[in-house]
């Protein structure tokens, strides 16, 4: 009886201690951040330049902003939450070939980006890219764009704003899922600090919303995309796309991805004009 009681024991620290350590430890596991010096120098073949904001809190952002002549519109792009826009700098193509700017930033503590890191102050960081691209590129031509992580970033942004479309790949419902697919003993619901409820903020999404995801995504479980996608008010135009063979970093891969995705940016692209970003400018070289 009494080593049953003392392996029991040594159970329950052992529990403890676990449920401790990824309470102490969740941001190494949520944001795999990567930092760049202030002078490194982005080398990509599309002409783009380099965004600064200065944040209350004493934060400063960094985002690329790519051009394309005669654009159709801008997509504000939030990438997933591994690397820097140095690796994610490499999506922008998909969409200037297609006709669309991209201004793509960096979380707090990503590349060139610095300040402390919460959620309250990623929801606010996303918000205030929104803003700053909104100044001079009407809402009718933006387009909220969420890669993995960043859906829930783009996704409070869709909800609190207007943009003309709201497009997710690979997301979630929310954080809960995705670390019950991994671990499922610990508690989330008391350790999680980083929660993205996407399936509360697209409930108050008013623009068409367009879903993409894999069958066999091991990192985000497809029954979360489809637990997202029921929340999405069904008086908006949705769609989620399934891959059935799609994981999840390759449904650029496919065909069908593309043609999806060019088909949802040319339908209804507003012909309206817009000027360049305000200051806060580094020229590209």
């Amino acid at each position: 009886m009494r080593l049953l009681l003392a392996l029991c024991l040594v159970c329950m620290l052992a529990y403890a201690a676990l449920c401790l350590f990824y309470y102490v430890a969740q941001e190494r596991f949520i944001f795999i951040r990567f930092r760049l010096s202030d002078g490194y120098r982005f080398k990509f073949a599309e002409p783009f330049g380099e965004h600064l904001l200065e944040r209350p809190d004493g934060a400063r952002l960094h985002a690329l902003h790519f051009l394309v002549d005669g654009a159709k519109g801008t997509v504000l792009y939030f990438h997933g939450n591994t690397g820097t826009l140095r690796r994610w700098g490499r999506q922008a193509p998909r969409f200037l070939h297609k006709g669309y700017n991209v201004l793509m930033p960096d979380p707090r503590g990503y590349g060139k980006s610095r300040g402390v890191l919460s959620e309250t102050a990623l929801h606010a960081d996303a918000q205030a890219w929104y803003e700053h691209l909104s100044a001079t590129e009407p809402q009718q031509r933006i387009v909220v764009y969420g890669r993995s992580l960043g859906s829930g970033l783009a996704t409070p942004v869709a909800a609190h704003n207007r943009p003309r479309m709201l497009l997710l790949e690979t997301p979630f419902a929310n954080l809960y899922d995705v670390a019950n697919s991994y671990l499922r003993i610990l508690p989330y619901r008391l350790l999680l600090r980083y929660r993205f409820r996407n399936d509360l903020a697209i409930q108050r999404v008013s623009c068409p919303t367009y879903l993409f995801h894999g069958r066999r995504d091991a990192v985000v479980p497809y029954s979360s995309a489809l637990n997202l996608y029921a929340h999405v008010p069904s008086s908006v135009p949705r769609e989620l796309f399934t891959f059935s063979k799609g994981q999840h970093s390759n449904l650029a891969r496919f065909a069908r991805f593309d043609r999806i995705l060019e088909r949802l940016l040319d339908s209804g692209s507003s012909v309206v004009s817009s000027g360049s970003l305000p200051s806060r400018t580094i020229p590209s070289t």
